[in-house]
């Protein structure tokens, strides 16, 4: 066996004990007058085209912070594979100067998305989602991800950039990769954020996280720790149990709660 393999070993029999970091956070608030909403809020606007025909994802990156062209492919190409949008999902890419450069928590991600933000949400006929990438880490450095509420999430690159593994296996394009389409999963409300699944593939020790190491929702994609379970390519795809999940919910077969609109 391979120091390489011996020392991935160890490093996971290590981690897998402790608590992970989650990147979700469930409180939902009303900034204006306006409700964002849970996570997982604006799934069924999202899987459905009855109101929402086209959507548009923004996205806000610090100078330097903007996300690799492969992320962006993969986002619109995974949306594209489960939202019912016949208008098109497009991709909105912004320079901005934030004024935090070093340490964000849950309500100043909220806040400072919510300022930037060029449109609401829920905006006639078109749906918004809004990433923004800023310097800096989240106040538990180990997250390298976290998703807010119905509409908004972070990536922090400079904690992406140091949980790339040994001999840059896998890498940080790779990791964010990831994790970008992990957080959007939990926008999509996976897994049994607002739903109940009847597959069992919620990780018992990790709620709203995969059981299944071949999902992009699997728990230890959220993590810096990541490298230790993934010494070659990353998971970057929901899994059967995630899309029948959501082919469940857009069918209504499967129900749902906390949504900001429903059909």
């Amino acid at each position: 066996m391979s120091k390489q393999s011996l020392l991935g070993i160890f490093l996971a029999s290590l981690l897998v004990t402790v608590p992970m970091a989650g990147c979700l956070d469930e409180i939902s608030d009303a900034i204006n007058g306006e409700s964002w909403g849970n996570v997982g809020g604006l799934t069924l606007a999202c899987l459905r085209s009855d109101t929402y025909s086209k959507m548009v994802v923004e996205i806000d990156y610090a100078p330097g912070y903007a996300p690799e062209s492969s992320t962006i492919s993969l986002l619109k190409q995974r949306l594209e594979q489960v939202c019912d949008k016949p208008g098109g999902i497009s991709m909105s890419l912004n320079e901005h100067t934030f004024s935090e450069t070093s340490s964000w928590n849950a309500d100043l991600v909220r806040s400072v998305a919510h300022d930037t933000m060029e449109e609401s949400p829920q905006s006639g006929s078109t749906l918004r989602w809004h990433v923004i990438m800023p310097q800096g880490s989240y106040s538990d450095d180990s997250v390298l991800g976290v998703a807010v509420d119905a509409s908004t999430i972070a990536l922090f690159g400079d904690s992406i950039d140091e949980a790339n593994g040994l001999f840059n296996r896998p890498s940080s394009e790779e990791v964010e990769n990831s994790v970008m389409i992990h957080e959007f999963g939990h926008l999509l409300g996976l897994v049994n954020l607002v739903y109940t699944s009847p597959a069992d593939h919620e990780d018992a020790d990790h709620p709203g996280h995969s059981n299944n190491d071949e999902s992009v929702m699997y728990w230890a994609v959220e993590s810096q720790s990541l490298g230790a379970f993934f010494s070659g390519d990353l998971p970057s795809e929901f899994d059967e149990d995630d899309l029948a999940d959501l082919e469940g919910m857009k069918s209504g077969e499967i129900s749902t709660t906390d949504q900001l609109w429903r059909p």
